[in-house]
């Protein structure tokens, strides 16, 4: 199937609405008809400003990236990038074209 990759880079104790970012990312896109998204936490990262966070004891909660990711069709994904603007919500993100699927074991289907 061909469509889109669409990634959102958000700090995982982010807030939006009173609901963490990456958790509304996810509610938006799925009210949009999104089908699937994963929300994934780094253990470490930096951002434009170039501070480096990683997961260590002394780290503090909340500041390290998350990325959500959605594998969907360029329409959807358009969708949610306005939604995202329409809220007023600066986020990094990233779209690209996309082949994706399900393999298939060897052997099946006889």
């Amino acid at each position: 199937m061909k469509g889109a990759v669409l990634r959102f880079f958000v700090h995982e104790g982010e807030r939006h609405r009173g609901q963490l970012l990456f958790e509304w990312l996810l509610a938006e896109a799925r009210r949009a008809g999104i089908s699937g998204g994963s929300a994934f936490r780094a253990i470490a990262g930096y951002g434009r400003h170039g501070v480096l966070h990683e997961q260590t004891f002394f780290e503090l909660a909340g500041n390290l990236p998350v990325q959500v990711v959605f594998f969907t069709s360029r329409s959807l994904a358009e969708a949610l990038l306005a939604r995202v603007a329409a809220e007023g919500l600066r986020l990094v993100y990233s779209l690209s074209e996309a082949e994706f699927g399900i393999t298939e074991p060897q052997g099946a289907g006889g």
